[in-house]
This record gives structure tokens, C-alpha cells and sequence, in this order.
């Protein structure tokens, strides 16, 4: 069996040694962030679903990464910088990190081992849509850009992937955070 995500060897965005293991018992939304992309005003909306259910259990825990067309260049402490004063994030940052290719970090293994493939928001084609831009990914496992969520129950199994698109207060993954943070 593969390693559990809480046992995966990670640094807080301030570089601090640290795992998801505080978060065992809570539902995590895991997103990989970026400050130049078209979907970083998502940040403002993840940053109030936090607010909004985080005593009810859940964690957004963001993850920079420079993945995708270099949308996230800055360094842990530019990227720190930007999210606490342009989003007022308060949820919990990490630093940044490679989320496909070689350089791919073990978190997004295995969470891609786990969930394979995202949830396409309801309507919505975003793999077409990347197509007529001349981008594909390089398989169809891959994350697919900056802004896609993975959902991880209280027990630490990934349960959900949602497409980039699928925003923070889209009813489909809030019906998903809800399920999960009743289970």
C-alpha cells in the first residue's frame, strides 16, 4: 500500500519541516495555487470557504506551484506576501513545489494515484477548452492547471478531484465538502 498523505514529508511556505498529519480527523481540500494565472482570484473564495467551514472541520491547504506556463515565479515569501495581502488567506500555505514531470513532489503522486482523473464541473469542458489553447497534458492522469482541488475525508483517503474551473462555491464541490465533513 502507498505511503498515507499524512506521512508525506512537506514545508510550510514560511520553509518549516512539517506534514498533513495535523490535519488527521479533518477534511482537507488540496490546491495547487498559483499568483499569475487567470484563476488566482479563486484564493478569495477559498479563503472564505475556509472561513466559513473550518469549524465545522475542513482545511484548505494551498500549495504554490510554477507548473503552467510559469504562473507562480515568485518565492515563498513573495507568494506569502501576495496571498495574505492582496486575499487576506489565512488558510494553511505551503511552500512551493512541482505537481507533474520528473520533478513531480510525492503529495501529488499519490494523490493522483488515489483519484486518477477530475471531476469535470457540471457544463463545462476544460480539457477542450485547454486543447484550443494548444495545451494538453503531458497524460491523461495529470493535474491539469493551477486551481485543481483534491478531496481528502477525515480518514486521509482522497475522495474527490475537481477539475480547475470548478470554483471554491460551485455547488458540486461544496455538496462533496458537505458529504465528507458529515461522514
Amino acid at each position: 500500500m502507498s505511503e498515507s498523505i499524512y506521512d508525506i514529508p512537506l514545508r510550510s511556505i514560511d520553509g518549516t519541516a512539517t506534514d498533513l498529519g495535523a490535519f488527521r480527523g479533518k477534511v482537507v481540500l488540496v490546491v495547487n495555487v498559483a499568483s499569475a494565472c487567470g484563476l488566482t482570484p479563486q484564493y478569495a473564495l477559498l479563503e472564505k470557504l475556509y472561513e466559513d467551514q473550518k469549524d465545522a472541520g475542513l482545511v484548505v491547504a494551498g500549495f504554490p506551484a510554477n507548473n503552467f506556463k510559469e504562473q507562480e515565479p515568485g518565492s515563498n515569501e513573495e507568494i506569502a506576501e501576495f496571498c495574505t495581502s492582496k486575499f487576506g488567506v489565512k488558510f494553511p500555505m505551503f511552500e512551493k513545489l512541482s505537481v507533474k514531470g520528473a520533478d513531480q513532489h510525492p503529495l501529488y503522486k499519490r494523490l493522483i494515484e488515489a483519484q486518477p482523473h477530475a471531476r469535470e464541473k457540471p457544463g463545462s469542458d476544460f480539457r477542450a477548452k485547454q486543447a484550443s489553447y494548444g495545451l494538453k497534458p503531458d497524460n491523461e492522469t495529470d493535474v491539469l492547471w493551477n486551481f485543481e482541488k483534491f478531496l481528502v475525508d477525515r480518514s486521509g483517503k482522497v475522495v474527490d478531484r475537481f477539475t480547475p474551473n470548478t470554483v471554491p462555491d460551485d455547488a458540486v464541490l461544496k455538496d462533496a465538502i458537505e458529504k465528507a465533513l458529515a461522514a
